[in-house]
């Protein structure tokens, strides 16, 4: 029986997850865990690629060693982030999307491209981290001179295996520099940003095979995370679904971008699928719970949290969208900062954040149904977030939506899906 091992590396851990297919479903086993997280570099958000890299071969030694052999392995991480090359020589560092570097530069890159052009052509949410911000940033400070690619993260961790450098669809979605009619890098926004032609080539889609290491074929999943998860939610029909990790992606499938003032206005991205395009929102997630854990309680179980906020009676909320809780020094301070009335308790800043965050998904859905012009009946729920009882039904109850919660490792689903499918042994 032929396996695939899927490596899905997310903002605060990654996994090597092995799947094969059994009776038209596919089965899995974890063979390998590892942290991952955001470092600071000379005041600046970083990512250690290196390290990654180190877990990534481990975790293949490790699935090779249990196994004997792989069919083909793939990766997926997040989107936006690239390490830059020059030849064979990276450009460090790797900077995280959360860094504020791209700030300054947001202006500039408008009054080149006016965001009301930017999103017509790209239909690209508007995010201060997005790449088109961030290689503009590093054109400024002259870190582009003599580059001759940019990899996305798990772009670059494939070249570093198998020696080969593949641009794949999905992830490059995520940059904002993908016309959204053609598929294709819009090669006139790089030319008006004056951003090196050469670093744009043609891209490669999901199912591309791109060189082989240790033995083991590797192929192109949906490298962007969002993009392998949403292949993975076994959906009845057109449904709405979410992907709740650090950050919450509510979205549904449409058959083409919707590039109008109206997706614009709602800050709603297209991003490409397998197939199909993903109408959808970056909406704040669990790293406002998981800040405020490491603040107030470090360490303490979920579940007990949960149950904190159950039975806390507090009823303020903020916005949890708003700019302040993106990386603030002190979470806790964020949300005193916009409550009229402050927690007094543990429980009743998790229980905040909680309904804050269902409210949001509420609002947000609200605007797809009204751009789309489609009421949905359901909503899927995936990844770390499913497994949260209590947020799934102020979930519910805040939407009108039946949820259908499913604690699976979706992400890592879809990322096998492509694969087997590839193989032709499903």
């Amino acid at each position: 029986m032929q396996k695939c091992l899927a490596i899905d590396i997310g903002a605060s851990s990654g996994r090597h997850i092995v799947g094969w297919p059994d009776d038209g479903e596919i089965q899995t086993k974890e063979v390998y865990r590892f942290p991952n997280g955001v470092a600071e570099t000379d005041r600046h958000l970083t990512w250690d690629v290196d390290a990654l890299l180190g877990h990534v071969k481990a975790g293949i030694d490790r699935a090779l060693e249990e196994l004997g052999t792989l069919e083909s392995f793939s990766i997926d991480t997040w989107g936006c982030d690239y390490v830059l090359l020059r030849g064979d020589e990276e450009v460090q560092p790797c900077y995280a999307y959360r860094d504020g570097r791209t700030e300054a530069v947001i202006p500039a890159v408008h009054k080149k491209v006016p965001f009301e052009e930017l999103y017509a052509r790209t239909g690209c949410q508007f995010q201060p981290f997005n790449t088109v911000y961030q290689l503009y940033a590093d054109k400024l400070v002259g870190r582009l001179e003599g580059v001759t690619d940019f990899l996305m993260v798990p772009e670059y961790l494939l070249w570093k295996l198998t020696g080969v450098k593949a641009k794949e669809y999905t992830n490059a979605t995520t940059t904002g520099l993908v016309n959204a009619r053609t598929g294709a890098f819009d090669l006139e926004i790089a030319e008006r940003l004056d951003l090196p032609a050469h670093l744009f080539p043609q891209l490669q889609q999901p199912g591309s095979a791109v060189g082989e290491y240790r033995g083991v074929k590797a192929v192109l999943c949906a490298t962007h995370d969002t993009g392998s998860a949403v292949e993975g939610i076994p959906m009845e029909g057109e449904q709405l679904y979410i992907s709740s990790g650090t950050w919450s992606l509510l979205g549904v499938k449409t058959p083409k971008p919707l590039t109008d003032e109206k997706g614009m206005a709602a800050n709603y991205s297209n991003e490409g699928g397998v197939g199909y395009n993903r109408y959808q929102k970056n909406i704040m997630g669990m790293w406002i719970v998981n800040r405020l854990r490491d603040e107030l309680c470090p360490g303490k179980p979920f579940p007990e949290i949960v149950v904190e906020a159950e039975t806390s009676a507090f009823g303020g909320t903020v916005d949890a969208k708003a700019p302040c809780f993106l990386a603030p020094d002190s979470m806790r301070a964020a949300f005193d900062g916009a409550l009229s009335t402050k927690p007094k308790s543990t429980g009743d800043y998790f229980r905040c954040a909680y309904q804050s965050l269902a409210n949001s998904y509420r609002d947000a859905i609200r605007e797809l149904e009204q751009n789309t012009g489609k009421s949905y009946e359901k909503l899927y729920i995936v990844g770390g977030g499913a497994k949260n009882q209590f947020l799934n039904r102020l979930t519910e109850e805040a939407t009108g939506k039946k949820v259908i919660a499913l604690p699976i490792e979706a992400t890592a689903l879809g990322n096998l899906k492509i694969q087997i499918e590839t193989q032709r042994i499903i």
